[in-house]
């Protein structure tokens, strides 16, 4: 009887999804073109789930720069090169300012905080973190000077490998993590600190999870497998263990809370909850607060150190461009004090090495799915509130109009026939529009100042043949990885 009842409920479930998927078809008036999608799964056997991005790509010289897929039951209207996204995230940047689906971070943030919500909460959230941050040092002297400190610990790490192989993943995962986290927390953590060590840990394998074939079935049926056996169960306790790692920081700060005194973002949020207790339609509750300081961390962790080892590794594939540096940084700073992040100003090679590092790695060339905020036009196309989008960031950074030799590892991309540095409309690594990122500027800064700090005091050497470098990031569903490597660090 319990095997007929489930073959019932199975049964009735595909027949709900066949009548949806017909009833789709009849009311999407002018949605943009796209493959032909079955029942339940949608267009996931037409694509190639180990490189999705290389089949958007294949669909959008067939379909155009607009056009519909379906992930599972997800309806996605995905923009693909310069002029849609331009158009979409700038041009109409109100209707497409919404925040799409990520399960795996959906999990954790439940459309609360800055990053994973919308609407009226999005908008009071984001204007108040842009503040505080701003309140708190980003962007100044302040927190350069807190790059610079965590730099020098970050140097004396590395000197201890005594020029040994080393991963470098979490020396740099712990450097970057440190500065958002004297911003959010007021302090920095040991580079030993098991707790700390932990969360990195765990952030890492949300991101391969959310990455992986496994987590893309996650993203598209979510609703049925977070109830099934599977690696999804344990990102489900990973998001539970961050989320209550942070309300115990929240919990400190507000044992010791000086409302006339704040020392750190977390205390801001305290005592901007409390201004705002008897407004109803304030966003600014402990759940939004955990969240958003949440996102901040992870978000901070991540970005800039997984640049940097990827910088790593092609400048250890280009020993040209590595020299090249080196002599910038020689003639403009020198050996004797901290690189300044004035110095870019004068360091126009280095600048454009950054840029196509950024460029060249595309870690994330679907970017973040936005959602229509209400009934749309694009395009001569109807997009109805509630759509979700794909623009595809990715789609810029390979443009050979934009770009030319896109494939090529080549700072030139950035720098003019003086050898100055050049502006390129298609280069957004931070998105554009209402939700660009938060933290784009501190996050050049650091990638500035960690990589000259180093090279200024290091030569990078491969264990292998330089022939045997792989610089390509490698497809992993929705996103790119970093190959793993083992790397000298040579003091100069």
């Amino acid at each position: 009887m319990l095997v007929l009842g489930l073959l019932v409920v199975i049964l009735a479930y595909l027949s709900v999804m066949v009548l949806m998927s017909v009833w789709q078809k009849k009311s999407r008036g002018k949605l943009p073109p796209g493959p032909t999608p079955l029942p339940f799964i949608g267009n996931y056997l037409q694509l190639n789930t180990k490189d999705i991005y290389s089949s958007i790509t294949e669909l959008s010289e067939h379909y155009g720069p607009v056009f519909t897929i379906h992930l599972g039951p997800r309806r996605v209207v995905v923009l693909y090169g310069y002029d849609a996204v331009k158009e979409a995230l700038v041009d109409q940047a109100e209707e497409f300012s919404g925040r799409g689906e990520q399960a795996t971070y959906n999990t954790l943030f439940k459309g609360y905080g800055v990053t994973f919500s919308s609407g009226e909460r999005a908008r009071q959230l984001r204007r108040f973190t842009l503040a505080t941050l701003r309140d708190f040092g980003v962007g100044k002297r302040g927190v350069e000077e807190r790059i610079q400190e965590e730099a020098g610990c970050l140097i004396q790490r590395l000197q201890a490998t005594c020029g040994a192989p080393i991963d470098p993943t979490f020396y740099l995962s712990k450097t970057a993590s440190n500065i958002i986290s004297s911003i959010i927390f007021g302090d920095r953590f040991g580079y030993e600190d098991k707790e700390f060590l932990s969360l990195l840990r765990m952030m890492n394998q949300m991101n391969r999870f959310a990455a992986s074939r496994t987590g893309q079935l996650y993203d598209m049926f979510h609703s049925v497998m977070r109830y099934l056996p599977g690696p999804q169960q344990q990102i489900i306790k990973y998001t539970q263990e961050l989320e209550d790692f942070m309300i115990r920081k929240v919990k400190q700060n507000q044992s010791t809370l000086d409302l006339n005194s704040p020392r750190n973002f977390i205390d801001s949020f305290l005592i901007h909850m409390q201004e705002q207790k008897k407004d109803l339609s304030s966003e600014f509750h402990m759940k939004n607060l955990v969240m958003t300081s949440l996102s901040l961390f992870f978000a901070g962790s991540e970005t800039v150190s997984s640049t940097l080892r990827y910088g790593f590794l092609l400048l250890m594939k280009h020993p040209d461009v590595e020299a090249k540096v080196h002599e910038e940084i020689e003639r403009v700073i020198g050996r004797n004090r901290q690189p300044q992040y004035e110095d870019r100003l004068k360091m126009p090679y280095t600048e454009a090495v950054i840029n196509e590092i950024q460029r060249f790695s595309n870690f994330a060339p679907l970017g973040i799915p936005r959602r229509i905020t209400k009934n749309t036009t694009f395009r001569g196309f109807f997009l109805p509130k509630g759509t979700e989008v794909f623009p595809i960031l990715g789609s810029l950074m390979t443009d050979p109009e934009f770009f030319p030799g896109p494939k090529d590892f080549n700072p030139q991309h950035f720098l003019d026939d003086k050898g100055q540095l050049k502006k390129n409309a298609a280069f957004l690594p931070f998105s554009t529009g209402k939700r660009i990122c938060l933290g784009d500027g501190l996050a050049k800064m650091e990638l500035f100042l960690f990589l000259t700090t180093i090279l200024q005091n290091f030569r990078f050497k491969f264990p292998k043949r330089l022939e045997d470098i792989d610089e390509s990031p490698k497809p992993l569903g929705f996103t790119r990885i970093i190959p793993k490597y083992t790397m000298s660090f040579l003091p100069i």
